[in-house]
């Protein structure tokens, strides 16, 4: 009832076009969702995805969920979940892909979820990891485990976009820590983040879980840039 009373106070919106939703519509209109740019890059192998990451890292599969331009609806989503706290999206964006996934055999014998991780200092500024409800969600269409406390970032990092691929994931790997390495060993892990651009962090992050015995990682994004 109380929920219901504060949607007749202050009704949701849209967050690309801001349009009051609709009882049955969630995070989206059914306009701006139709108009959502979808890979379906999960569907098939040597996606771009993938390409970004071959004859730089093992991975098995990776995908994204949606393209990312500038100036368009899907920068407003995640510019909405990472700095303005709307944890939502990711859950939203987490539950549509996770239940993709889940009907295709290679994901679904996916054990642990795992987020890139922040460093304590940017989580205490932003108050949460913008990754996590993306990666919940994700795991529990999979029926595995999410786990951030396994990867971690022990050392802050000054801002490294100017900078080229190989000397900015060399100096991100630098900062992370592996926890708990035999609950790893010979596990199919999925990593997930936000958004994958030229896959720096990412491939810093799959650098260093290689370190594991048998491991096996693929990667799941909410977006991917152009």
């Amino acid at each position: 009832m109380f929920h219901d009373f504060l949607n007749l106070l202050y009704p949701p919106s849209c967050h690309i076009c801001e349009k009051e939703l609709l009882k049955n519509e969630q995070i989206l209109c059914t306009s701006c969702l139709h108009d959502l740019p979808v890979t379906r890059y999960h569907l098939y192998n040597d996606n771009p995805v993938q390409k970004i990451f071959q004859g730089r890292v093992k991975i098995d599969k990776a995908t994204a969920l949606l393209h990312f331009r500038k100036k368009s609806g899907v920068q407003q989503l995640i510019h909405d979940l990472k700095y303005r706290g709307h944890q939502e999206i990711g859950k939203f964006l987490g539950a549509w892909l996770g239940e993709e996934l889940s009907g295709i055999p290679a994901y679904r014998e996916i054990e642990l979820v795992l987020p890139v991780p922040l460093h304590k200092s940017r989580l205490k500024e932003r108050g949460y990891n913008q990754v996590e409800a993306f990666g919940i969600e994700i795991a529990g269409k999979l029926d595995a485990q999410y786990r951030p406390d396994l990867l971690l970032k022990v050392n802050a990092m000054q801002t490294q976009t100017s900078k080229g691929r190989i000397s900015r994931w060399g100096k991100i790997e630098q900062t992370l820590e592996i926890h708990r390495t035999e609950e790893l060993k010979g596990k199919k892990v999925l990593l997930v983040d936000d958004l994958v651009t030229t896959g720096a962090t990412l491939e810093a992050c799959a650098h260093k879980l290689l370190e594991i015995e048998n491991i096996n990682i693929s990667i799941a994004t909410m977006a991917i840039t152009h």
